[in-house]
């Protein structure tokens, strides 16, 4: 087994794979093929057991997307479910609307169970790679720091969702899993334990990976500024944000300085980053989930994760709905936002200037598909759109004459790599930590590049008769002339960036947990929206419950109701 280049995704390492077989007592047949771990624990397999761990990272399918657009973008104000209706997909309607989410929600315990899958092979292959030494194996060190970076991206995204969770490494045995609660460590102290797995990473790895595909020092150093960043939104045990440490906050500016102190920066079109074929692996993306097609593997590995999210007018089956609320956002006035005003009305495209990240995001009736001038939308590629509209998200998705996409029908999958991690998240969350330490003024020229990046992003935007697609206008902030910039108006102006810049990319809910502010946004939310929306009539998030996911009650029952479950469930 080996990395790929460019198209193909790490596959599950079958050599290293041990089999317990036990005999089939009507045929009296023992196993074929076993192996124990002796046989399979050596430094010339060694690597298997990282490869193993890296193939969970495209291991997700159409109800658990590792994308987190289910739980990052529906359950925000960003997107609706989509889809034919409430009842396809029921569970993710429960999500998006909160007042009915169950703990017993089969799609709760398969996204808890499958994030533990990546994090049990990270501990597993630490576990065999510290019966080696450099001798015997010398990319020992580089080894291990791969595979804590990617226990580390699995805990964040796990703590993320479910908060009070119980924390394994690589020295517990599998057999004792279940006798470790979830209470035994705090939010800060797991945060903390995400950190530290990233810092060593941080240290130990290259800067430069031989294999596309692997963990470098720079992606290590971005998620640790994200994880930092987290960290230092102190809450309570009812999940309210009770202060900012702004010891950890320099830390997040420190980290995100290593990962931008490198060859990474800001792809010149926002386009190229949501792009296939020579464009994947930028040099924004610090870190890419590989896919492939044709790779001696049936079909392939394509984006399952993500597959649903194709318009109806392509393929199927038109869930992530844009919301109105998202597109609205992308309104603009002298190029600036609207901010608090910017909901008031719906935009008009006729009239309205709006930023282009707006037709690089979302797509609409009467506007090109994906930088196609002549394949245009139409209303028809809307499922349901009495529910949920006619926008569609197009970031994940690709052009259906593009050889990386397939028919797995009824889905329609593609190839594109999925970014987990990019440098315009860097940059604002060095811009977020420099705002809440006060030092509103330096965080200025970093909001401004990725606006200045936005408002040259126009050259693939255009009709068929060459014309724009849209209205564009996007101007930086300059203080004292569109923008009085204080902490407070820094603060409003960098979380706008974020939800303009990293719109459908799974975070917009995160972010809003982080900052203490989901209750107010999605309630203001859902007051606007239940007018024209029917699936909100009864949608409420409840402060001190929705900001985590209830804990799955399999994983109770698992744990012989040794976890607790999360406030208000």
């Amino acid at each position: 087994m080996k990395f790929f280049s460019k198209k193909y995704i790490y596959m599950v390492f079958i050599g290293t794979t041990i089999t317990l077989g036990a005999c089939n007592k009507a045929l009296d047949v023992g196993p074929k093929g076993s192996l124990n771990e002796e046989q399979v624990a050596t430094p010339e397999r060694a690597d298997g057991f990282v490869i193993a761990a890296y193939s969970q990272l495209g291991n997700d399918e159409i109800n658990r997307a590792f994308s987190m657009y289910q739980y990052g973008d529906i359950r925000s104000d960003d997107a609706y479910k989509g889809g034919g209706g409430i009842n396809d997909g029921d569970v993710f309607h429960r999500m998006e609307t909160f007042v009915s989410s169950r703990p017993d929600q089969w799609n709760y315990d398969a996204i808890w169970f499958n994030i533990y899958v990546g994090i049990r092979r990270a501990n597993e292959g630490l576990r065999i790679l510290n019966k080696f030494n450099k001798d015997e194996f010398p990319l020992l060190e580089t080894r291990k720091a791969e595979l804590r970076f990617l226990r580390g991206y699995w805990y964040l995204m796990l703590e993320n969702l479910f908060k009070n969770i119980p924390y394994i490494d690589e020295t517990v045995a599998p057999e004792d899993y279940q006798a470790i609660g979830n209470d035994v460590f705090t939010r800060d102290q797991i945060l903390e334990k995400i950190a530290l797995d990233f810092e060593f990473a941080a240290n130990t790895l290259p800067a430069e990976q031989p294999q596309i595909g692997r963990a470098n020092k720079y992606a290590a150093y971005a998620f640790l500024a994200k994880t930092r960043l987290f960290q230092a939104y102190k809450q309570d045990a009812a999940h309210q944000v009770t202060n900012v440490d702004l010891a950890i906050l320099e830390k997040v500016v420190k980290a995100a300085d290593e990962a931008l102190n490198s060859s990474y920066k800001l792809e010149p079109d926002f386009a190229n980053n949501f792009l296939p074929g020579s464009f994947e692996n930028g040099r924004e993306a610090f870190m890419s989930v590989q896919f492939s097609l044709n790779d001696g593997a049936g079909l392939g590995r394509v984006n399952f994760g993500d597959m649903l999210t194709v318009p109806q007018g392509i393929g199927c089956c038109d869930f992530k709905k844009p919301s109105q609320s998202l597109v609205n956002s992308f309104k603009t006035n002298g190029g600036v936002p609207l901010f608090d005003i910017y909901n008031n009305q719906d935009v008009n495209f006729n009239s309205n200037t709006v930023d282009p990240r707006l037709d690089h995001t979302i797509s609409r009736p009467d506007a090109p598909w994906k930088y196609e001038p002549t394949r245009v939308v139409t209303e028809s590629w809307a499922r349901n759109p009495a529910l949920y509209g006619y926008y569609n998200s197009m970031k994940e998705n690709v052009s259906p004459d593009c050889d990386c996409f397939i028919n797995l029908a009824p889905f329609f999958g593609n190839s594109k790599t999925r970014i987990l991690i990019r440098v315009a998240d860097v940059i604002l969350f060095k811009a977020e930590a420099l705002i809440e330490l006060g030092r509103q003024n330096e965080a200025l020229p970093l909001i401004n590049q990725i606006r200045t990046r936005a408002a040259s992003s126009v050259s693939k935007l255009r009709k068929a008769n060459g014309q724009l697609t849209s209205l564009y206008a996007v101007s930086n902030y300059v203080p004292g002339v569109n923008v009085v910039w204080n902490q407070l108006n820094a603060r409003k102006a960098l979380r706008f960036e974020r939800r303009l810049e990293m719109a459908l990319e799974g975070g917009r809910f995160f972010d809003l947990i982080r900052w203490g502010v989901a209750e107010q946004e999605m309630n203001a939310f859902f007051q606007k929206e239940k007018v024209n929306r029917s699936i909100y009539q009864s949608a409420q998030f409840t402060k001190g419950r929705d900001e985590y996911l209830p804990i799955p009650q399999n994983q109770i029952f698992f744990s012989k109701n040794l976890y607790k479950q999360n406030p208000k469930y």
